[in-house]
């Protein structure tokens, strides 16, 4: 049971530190675009903004195990199979790319109005304002919103043992609830929480430690 927890955590991590990156390789300019498209934004383009805005909404809406379920040739056809860790990952970053483009437009947004008019008036183009102001301005915000999208991410990852997905929500459905092993649900319990408030330490610390060297800066 021992190598069992501890495949099942490995196999957590993968999915959950993975996911996140690829969700982030998509969300990030995404919930940039929506930003910046926004009718507030620098380069406003409305009917983009509408676009985005409802194909994000979109698939957000959708709860991750029917989405899950819905996007399995998908995943069968990227992988080459359903079931196990590698497989998951496919669900999970089409479930979390929309959650982190919002959490990206909702940290960009946060920037001071002041900073960028500053910018604007020095002649700056609108993309040396997106990686010269925005970025570095929102980066505080930014490192918090990862640090909860991967521990949302995490729950997924849960999620998906009831369909095969590997990891420690699997050992919870195919022992602590399929086998009524109570005791091995209520470890998974505890390892994903502990799991949680790691990341999330982690997360806050980073994003403290930001904050304070771009103060420094100014």
């Amino acid at each position: 049971m021992l190598k069992l927890l501890g495949n099942g955590i490995l196999e957590t991590l993968y999915m959950t530190v993975t996911s996140t990156a690829l969700a982030y390789i998509i969300g990030l300019p995404l919930g940039i675009l929506l930003s910046v498209t926004d009718r507030t934004g620098i380069t406003p383009i409305p009917t983009l903004n509408k676009i985005l805005g409802f194909i994000v909404n979109l698939i957000r809406s959708v709860p991750f195990l029917i989405l899950l379920v819905a996007i399995l040739p998908i995943t069968r056809a990227i992988v080459g199979t359903t079931i196990g860790s590698t497989a998951t990952i496919v669900p999970l970053v089409f479930a979390a790319a929309p959650f982190v483009a919002r959490m990206v437009e909702s940290s960009i947004k946060e920037v001071d109005a002041g900073v960028i008019e500053a910018a604007h008036s020095m002649g700056s183009s609108p993309v040396q304002i997106i990686y010269k102001v925005l970025i570095p301005e929102a980066t505080p915000s930014l490192i918090i919103g990862a640090a909860i999208a991967i521990t949302t991410i995490l729950g997924y990852s849960a999620m998906a043992g009831f369909v095969g997905g590997g990891g420690l929500g699997s050992i919870a459905i195919n022992y602590g609830y399929y086998r009524y092993q109570e005791d091995v649900m209520l470890i998974t319990v505890l390892l994903l929480v502990v799991i949680v408030q790691i990341f999330q330490e982690v997360g806050m610390k980073i994003a403290k430690v930001a904050d304070k060297r771009i103060r420094s800066e100014k």
